[in-house]
């Protein structure tokens, strides 16, 4: 064999190699991820947030609905669901298996394009091209009626266009969530106002975490938002980070804390599933987060990058 063959064959062995790990273990490798947000009112006591996002379930997954269910080993004061739950139109009672142990505890959710429209097989190139130049293309409806009157009915909020007040582990929260912005189903006039001043906790919450949605929290003046639908990239560049973020979030927000205008934070969580059509992860572990939420500082909140060093990832306990 030739140098050139040989390079060839060596390439390919690689390629193949990387395209095994991606789909075979990193996608299955569940992550716990811890961070610490001093977004609070001066006047609270931390506040653990388990924050879940990006299911996209079938059916067959009893690996990640052993491992989600689980998470109620933590026992989080307050549960938020950043949507995207379905990705099959019987994966409804799947979804359910995963998250019935945390519907004991108090918890509010939004939807996704995901949860509304199954995924279909589409060209991966696209994500990496400006989202205002592709055409978005709908898979057959999904049963997400049937998951939101589950949800509700074992007490769960549905925050969608809607504002709620409740308290979690000793914290007076006010809670205001939007519908996607990915399908520009989003009306922000339907939440807009300053939120209550008697709150100590003022949460947004919104699947995509479109810039424009943020902009509008942070002038309302929101102390947190929390979103889901980037995947954390789903294929990251070690050294380089995200190569996409399917929205108009700088790709160095993708995953994690980060700070939004002079005094919002922002968590955005990589979710725990992928496209049945696009079954990699690569640098990017399947992860769900708990959040410890403590009184704001003189520094309000992580940057991205000093939430990647305070916030390392963590190998969840549960089955893989």
């Amino acid at each position: 064999m030739n140098k050139f063959g040989r390079i060839l064959l060596s390439t390919g062995a690689i390629g193949v190699a990387g395209i095994t790990y991606s789909a075979a273990i990193e996608r299955r490798h569940w992550t716990l991820r811890r961070a610490t947000m001093p977004v609070l009112a001066e006047d609270a006591s931390p506040l653990r947030v388990l924050h879940i996002s990006d299911l996209h379930m079938t059916p067959n997954q009893q690996s990640k609905q052993r491992w989600v269910a689980e998470l109620a080993d933590l026992d989080p004061d307050l549960v938020v669901n950043t949507g995207d739950n379905l990705a099959h139109p019987q994966a409804v009672p799947a979804a359910l298996r995963a998250m019935g142990p945390l519907l004991d505890r108090p918890g509010v959710f939004i939807f996704g394009s995901n949860d509304y429209y199954g995924p279909k097989p589409k060209n991966p190139a696209r994500y990496l091209l400006p989202s205002t130049k592709t055409k978005r293309v709908h898979g057959e409806p999904l049963p997400w009626r049937d998951l939101r009157a589950a949800l509700t009915e074992r007490g769960w909020l549905d925050a969608t266009h809607k504002h709620h007040d409740l308290e979690a582990g000793g914290i007076k929260i006010h809670v205001a969530g939007l519908d996607d912005p990915h399908l520009h189903l989003d009306r922000y006039e339907m939440i807009e106002g300053k939120p209550p001043a008697d709150a100590q906790l003022n949460l947004g919450v919104t699947h995509s975490p479109e810039p424009r949605v943020l902009d509008c929290f942070a002038e309302d003046g929101y102390d947190l938002v929390m979103a889901g639908h980037t995947h954390g990239g789903q294929l990251r560049v070690p050294g380089y980070g995200a190569l996409t973020t399917n929205c108009e979030l700088d790709r160095h927000r993708a995953r994690g804390a980060s700070r939004w205008g002079e005094r919002m934070g922002l968590h955005v969580s990589a979710g725990l599933g992928t496209s049945p059509y696009a079954p990699v992860r690569f640098a990017c572990p399947p992860e769900a987060t708990l959040l410890t939420l403590l009184p704001k500082s003189p520094n309000p909140a992580a940057t991205s990058d000093d939430s990647e060093k305070r916030a390392p990832y963590e190998a969840g306990e549960g089955i893989r």
